[in-house]
């Protein structure tokens, strides 16, 4: 029996470094040639990192990334690499190259490019057609195919093809980005794959942040029945070994006439290399999934993590109102950094509670961060005796309560200056869409954490999190009280929204389900509150666009993913 060793370099790499690509991908390919495997698969574009977006329409960079393939090709030796890079010919292709004995021995062009959601991979490369070599690559006598991300989601694709012209294996190498649930749709889609084609299945996925998107990892192998036989880790690096038997493949195929060889065999491209005698199994890993909460929360960690960490930041400054959003963003950014590389900052004015105060002190003791507080009264008092030659015979209204906001963004700015501290936002999804949020003021800073989660679920964060760490540091009370900004006496969000338990439902049909209003009315919704809040995520989009970047993880955020017009006439 045929037993191939394979393993999944399940990487982070940081798009644009090159060199610490180059540094990262040699590391583990020694790795996995000492652990005696046959092949060893890096995600997508794993020479670039993914996705490269305009950095591939600069001819240099495009240049310096093929060098660097053919620096890493002249590393390797028994072990077959299949890594990702951008190939030139006339034009860009996403393309994957097969890389043993100090040469590069075949490439692979991907096929079907995705152009929808987070994706245009449309805009910079071409797809392999037809006419390009469709080979299968001889390893140890077994016949393997290649595929690259999206090839593998459609049932007519390259696999399919693959295998009806000999294909025993597929390696398919990918840059999946996560959102909420997705593993499981995506684990379901593989096995019925691998079992349709009676083709064992390798599936390599990147792990990682890249400014919004966020790589969840979780590689997997199948077997030609579509039984899973490995998973990696979730959102972690590891180099995942399997041995998978090849024989079954040949077996199944014989005895059930769907999965008979019946195409005209494809060309043949001999590797090489000198075989290893698998007697002894590794034993299979089969990583356990994350709960739904707990996989968000890791989800965010990483993701901020990478953003200021690549963005060559080390520290982080918060505003810390004792609210529940700075309070779960806190908890995130130590989980991230540590604590001693996050800073909050109370910012108390005339309308703060004294409860907001002692909350806020509470949990920067309980997390053990530097905490510090900047009191904004004497700001907020020069501000409005400046303006008040301006203001006569004008009510105060929100125009004061905005001055605030921008008095704490201001201060957390000059924090962030001075100390090189990137400000960490802490306005939540249900906030971004309905514009409940000061530009200019709690929006500012570098990265938004928490932009693409509705408020109902910044509480199961907060509430996993106690849970997780089997004590109460964040205190009771934030998630208990009603929620406020407190920039006016006694002021409660429900006062300007609806509750948080039936703005969200209508937000996420209206924002991450594209329905219309008047769909989401049909569906038993009233029909005042749909218009209005379907009016104010309309009209809040130019407020949107000028707010930082942050991690997604539902299956449609704001930012790159969700592109409505700010100018529009559509009210449906």
């Amino acid at each position: 029996m045929t037993r191939l060793r394979i393993a999944l370099a399940q990487i982070n790499p940081t798009v644009g470094d090159l060199k610490g690509n180059f540094t990262k991908i040699v590391e583990y390919y020694d790795q996995a040639e000492s652990a005696g495997c046959d092949i060893v698969a890096f995600p997508e574009l794993s020479i670039t990192g993914y996705p490269p977006e305009d950095l591939v329409l600069k001819p240099g960079f495009v240049s310096d990334n093929n060098e660097m393939l053919a620096t890493i090709a002249a590393r390797t030796r028994r072990c077959v690499a299949v890594l990702g890079f951008v190939q030139t010919d006339r034009d860009l292709y996403n393309a994957a190259a097969v890389c043993a004995g100090g040469e590069v021995k075949g490439t692979y062009r991907k096929r079907l490019l995705p152009n929808y959601a987070v994706f245009d991979e449309a805009r910079y490369f071409t797809p392999g057609s037809e006419s390009d070599p469709l080979e299968l690559y001889i390893v140890r006598g077994v016949k393997v195919g290649i595929s690259i991300c999206e090839d593998i989601w459609s049932p007519n694709g390259p696999l399919a093809n693959q295998a009806a012209g000999g294909a025993e294996l597929n390696i398919n190498i990918n840059g999946s980005p996560y959102h909420r649930n997705k593993v499981a749709g995506r684990e379901r889609m593989l096995a019925t794959r691998a079992a349709d084609a009676s083709c064992a299945l390798v599936y390599v996925n990147q792990v990682g942040g890249q400014d919004e998107l966020v790589f969840d990892g979780a590689s997997m192998a199948f077997d030609a029945d579509g039984n899973l036989l490995a998973r990696a880790a979730q959102f972690e690096e590891e180099l995942l070994i399997v041995d998978i038997d090849i024989e079954p493949v040949y077996r199944k195929r014989l005895l059930d006439p769907r999965g008979r060889v019946t195409e005209t065999l494809l060309p043949l491209v001999e590797v090489g290399g000198v075989a290893v005698d698998h007697a002894e199994r590794v034993p299979a890993r089969i990583a356990p999934l994350l709960d739904p909460v707990a996989e968000v929360y890791e989800a965010l960690v990483l993701g901020t993590r990478d953003y200021v960490r690549k963005n060559r930041f080390s520290d982080v400054v918060i505003g810390l109102s004792g609210g529940i959003d700075s309070t779960i963003v806190a908890c995130i950014a130590v989980d991230a950094l540590g604590a001693d590389h996050v800073h909050g900052v109370s910012m108390p004015s005339r309308y703060s509670s004294d409860g907001s105060k002692i909350d806020a002190e509470a949990l920067a003791d309980n997390l053990g961060i530097d905490y510090r507080s900047v009191p904004i009264e004497p700001a907020f008092r020069a501000y409005l005796d400046m303006l008040t030659p301006s203001f006569t015979g004008k009510p105060a209204d929100l125009t004061e309560e905005n001055l605030q906001s921008r008095i704490r963004g201001t201060t957390l700015m000059a924090l962030s200056n001075k100390f090189a501290w990137m400000v960490l936002t802490t306005g939540n999804k249900s906030e971004m869409a309905v514009g409940y949020f000061t530009i200019y003021g709690d929006s500012v800073g570098g990265y938004a954490v928490i932009k693409d989660v509705l408020k109902t679920r910044v509480y199961d964060l907060c509430r996993y999190y106690n849970r997780r760490e089997g004590r109460e540091v964040i205190p009771e009370a934030v998630i208990t009280k009603p929620p406020s900004a407190e920039l006016r006496p006694d002021q409660r969000d429900d006062q300007s929204l609806p509750p948080y338990e039936v703005l969200d439902p209508i937000l996420e049909m209206y924002v991450e389900d594209d329905r219309t209003a008047t769909e989401i009315i049909a569906a038993g919704h009233d029909e005042a509150l749909v218009r209005r809040i379907a009016r104010l995520v309309d009209v809040n989009e130019y407020k949107r666009r000028q707010c930082p970047p942050g991690v997604r993880v539902s299956i449609k955020a704001f930012g790159k993913d969700r592109r409505l017009p700010i100018t529009s006439g559509y009210n449906g």
